[in-house]
C-alpha cells in the first residue's frame, strides 16, 4: 500500500514511520486515519521489523486532529438523536482502536518528537512504548481549548505516565509542556540537542533492541502492559504462565550465550508473520 500521509521504511529490523506533511504541521487528516491503521497492520502482522520508530518531518511533530475530519461526513446526525450519538460512540471507538494499535502491537514503539505533539498527537505519544523530545520540543492537551475533553486516550494513560495532579493541571489548562518538564515528569525517557540528533540517537536505541530476541522484548513489552493494569499478584502469575509457553532456552538463550562467547552478535529469528493467516482473500 502506498502512504499519502506519512513514508515507511524498513532497516536493520527498524521500521521507521514517518509523518511528510510539514507543510500542515503533520495534522491527522481523514486520509491518516484511514492510512495509519493498516500500515500498524501491516508492520504488526508482517513481523519483518522488531521495533517501530515514529517521527515527523518539519517544524512539528504532529499538530493533532485535522479539523476537516469534523466536517468531512463521517460525523452523521439525523433527527434521532439517539441514533445520532450512537454513531458518534461508535466513531470514537474507531479512532481510539486505532491509537490503542500502537500499544497493542507485538513489537517496541519509540516516538522521536520534535516541535510539538499537540492534540491527538499526545494521545498517540501515550500510547507509544517510549517517548524522546528535542530540546524544542512541547506537548499540550488542545482539546480543552477546543471546548471539549480529550476522548481517545491521552486522560487515560497521561496519569499513569505522570503525576496525576499534573495531568489534571495539563488537561484543565492546555498549557504547553516543554521538554525539560517533561523529562522531570516521566514523560519522556531523554531530550536532546535538535530533531536530527534525537532521531540519529532514537535509531540507534531502536537497533539496540532490535539485536535482542525479538521473542524476548515481545514478552517484556506484553508482562510490562500487563502489570501496569493489574496488581501484583495477577502479574506474577500471569509471567508464571506466559514464561511455561515461551521459556525455550534451547533456541534463543543458547543462541545468546553461543554467540556471547563466540564474541559476535547474535542472530535471533524474527517471530512468525500472522498476516492473512484466516483471510485467503488477503495477499501475503
Amino acid at each position: 500500500m502506498e502512504y499519502t500521509s506519512f513514508d515507511l521504511t524498513f532497516s536493520n529490523h527498524v521500521a521507521h514511520l514517518r509523518f511528510n506533511r510539514p507543510q500542515t504541521y503533520n495534522s491527522m487528516t481523514v486520509a491518516f486515519w484511514q492510512e495509519f491503521p493498516c500500515a500498524i497492520k501491516a508492520i504488526n502482522e508482517g513481523a519483518q521489523a522488531r521495533v517501530l520508530v515514529i517521527s515527523g518531518e518539519g517544524k512539528h511533530f504532529c499538530a493533532g486532529m485535522d479539523l476537516a475530519v469534523f466536517t468531512s461526513g463521517a460525523l452523521k446526525r439525523t433527527k434521532d438523536p439517539a441514533r445520532s450519538n450512537e454513531h458518534v460512540r461508535q466513531l470514537v471507538l474507531q479512532l481510539q482502536a486505532i491509537i490503542s494499535s500502537v500499544e497493542n502491537m507485538r513489537i517496541p514503539v519509540l516516538a522521536a518528537i520534535q516541535g510539538g505533539a499537540i492534540g491527538g498527537a499526545l494521545d498517540l505519544v501515550c500510547a507509544c512504548d517510549c517517548r524522546y523530545m528535542s530540546e524544542d520540543a512541547f506537548v499540550s492537551i488542545e482539546e480543552i481549548r477546543l471546548g471539549m475533553a480529550a476522548d481517545l486516550g491521552t486522560l487515560q494513560r497521561l496519569p499513569r505516565l505522570i503525576a496525576p495532579g499534573l495531568a489534571k493541571e495539563l488537561a484543565y489548562t492546555g498549557r504547553r509542556m516543554m521538554s525539560q518538564e517533561a523529562l522531570a515528569s516521566g514523560l519522556v525517557n531523554q531530550v536532546m540537542g535538535d530533531a536530527e540528533t534525537m532521531l540519529s540517537a532514537v535509531m540507534d536505541i531502536a537497533e539496540t533492541i532490535a539485536n535482542h530476541s525479538p521473542v524476548a522484548v515481545h514478552g517484556c513489552k506484553e508482562i510490562m502492559n500487563y502489570g501496569r493494569d493489574h496488581d501484583i499478584s495477577n502479574a506474577l502469575n500471569y509471567q508464571a504462565t506466559w514464561q511455561a509457553g515461551m521459556f525455550q532456552p534451547e533456541v534463543d538463550m543458547l543462541e545468546a550465550m553461543t554467540s556471547k562467547g563466540q564474541k559476535r552478535k547474535p542472530n535471533y529469528g524474527n517471530l512468525l508473520p500472522t498476516k492473512s493467516a484466516f483471510n485467503p482473500s488477503e495477499p501475503n
